[in-house]
């Protein structure tokens, strides 16, 4: 199906939005039983599919399923999270630099509890960094770069420094020993980036365990930021540019690096929020208004909330279901309300973030498209896993969106 659609494109992303039914809520899924009229709205109003956005042979990353969904194949085009970090937040590599997300995290008795340190602000988590910084940075070598809240980046230098090693993701590891999931080389050349990374995470523990905020974050009964995990590791990628694969000029609204750093290979611009955070506490409205204004000056906008995968991998349902009421009610409403002229707009999650497992999986996510050129729409009721199986689209690959949403086809691929 090829679908014409008009000047203006919105796509808004709840990452981890999906789930599996849970017992709590009747067998339903949060996104059954969130209250999300505008999501209903623009599904009842428009075409609805499920899209496949994680593939076999990668991870489950959210890197992995975004780049399927702006149309670069993670096959051709992943190299690994850390240089999409970087390019986030705009630190340069070179072709032999290694780039790992690194985050703040909390150790309790040789297990890895949390791994986000319980959210830790990003003025605290600066002064645990610059910890690490002054013990361990030796610039042109190895290097640290302050991020957002616990996400961080640590960056390898030069040929003395391998690709060759296996980094456990933190989100995927909560309750397990430390010493079953550091990073382990994968042959000969990744020994000593193996274990360089291990000796600083380990002394890092030593480091930050007694700093007077972890001190004051344990008397409130909150997780300290006790240790640091590098995960992600990769070299800098090469994308074509969206607008010589569409010709649209685009721009990102995101509080995740990430996404930001994909959306900078990508050749869009990024727009920061003021207040936008990551997680529920999101400047939500702020997100919607920048993304309008953007829209006097770019094609495409892309909007991403991560506030949903991230109470998924608390394991809080409850709220959940809150983050998808707030991404509706306070967003994408808004969007909506404040949208003139032609339009086309895209709802979906990235990847499906299972409440009761803490973890990502490969299920096919919902999506929605929503055009003012549209004729017909498809009459779904309700924006949800088990909905938008009616819908007309039907099954998708990832990589086959971007055409359709912007009603063309690539250039290149």
């Amino acid at each position: 199906m090829r679908l014409t659609y008009p000047m203006k494109y919105i796509l808004i992303i709840g990452d981890g939005m999906a789930d599996h039914p849970l017992k709590e809520l009747g067998g339903k899924t949060p996104l059954q039983v969130a209250q999300h009229p505008s999501m209903d709205f623009i599904a009842s109003h428009g075409l609805c599919g499920r899209l496949n956005t994680l593939h076999q042979e990668l991870d489950t990353g959210t890197d992995v399923a975004i780049m399927s969904i702006l149309g670069y194949d993670p096959r051709k085009f992943h190299t690994g999270r850390g240089p999409l970090e970087a390019a986030g937040i705009g630190v340069k590599l070179n072709e032999n630099d290694i780039a790992f997300r690194c985050n703040l995290i909390t150790e309790k008795n040789g297990i890895l509890i949390d791994y986000s340190a319980g959210h830790i602000g990003t003025k605290d988590a600066k002064e645990l960094l610059k910890i690490i910084k002054d013990a361990y940075e030796k610039p042109g070598e190895i290097e640290f770069f302050l991020g957002v809240s616990y996400r961080h980046l640590l960056v390898l230098r030069g040929i003395k420094y391998s690709n060759r090693i296996m980094c456990t993701q933190p989100h995927e590891a909560l309750d397990k020993p430390i010493l079953e999931i550091l990073p382990k080389e994968v042959d000969e050349k990744g020994t000593k980036t193996a274990r360089t990374l291990k000796k600083i995470i380990m002394a890092s523990k030593d480091l930050l365990s007694d700093h007077p905020i972890n001190k004051k974050r344990i008397e409130k009964g909150i997780n300290p930021a006790n240790m640091i995990w590098p995960w992600g590791q990769g070299m800098k990628p090469k994308f074509q540019p969206l607008y010589d694969v569409y010709d649209i000029k685009g721009a990102v609204i995101s509080a995740v690096d990430i996404v930001n750093g994909i959306g900078a290979f990508a050749g869009m611009d990024v727009i920061r929020v003021p207040g936008a955070t990551g997680y529920h506490d999101t400047n939500y409205e702020g997100k919607a208004d920048y993304a309008l204004e953007s829209l006097k000056d770019y094609d495409f906008v892309l909007i991403h909330v991560e506030a949903p995968d991230e109470a998924s991998h608390m394991g809080d349902y409850n709220l959940k279901i809150k983050t998808i009421e707030d991404l509706d009610k306070r967003l994408i409403g808004r969007v909506l309300n404040g949208l003139k002229g032609d339009y086309t707009i895209a709802i979906l999650p990235d990847h499906a973030t299972l409440t009761e497992l803490r973890v990502h999986v490969r299920d096919p996510v919902p999506f929605v498209i929503l055009s003012t050129s549209q004729i017909k729409g498809d009459k779904v009721e309700h924006f949800d896993e088990v909905s938008v199986k009616e819908g007309s689209l039907g099954l998708m690959e990832g990589i086959n969106f971007m055409p359709l949403f912007l009603g063309r086809s690539k250039s290149s691929t």
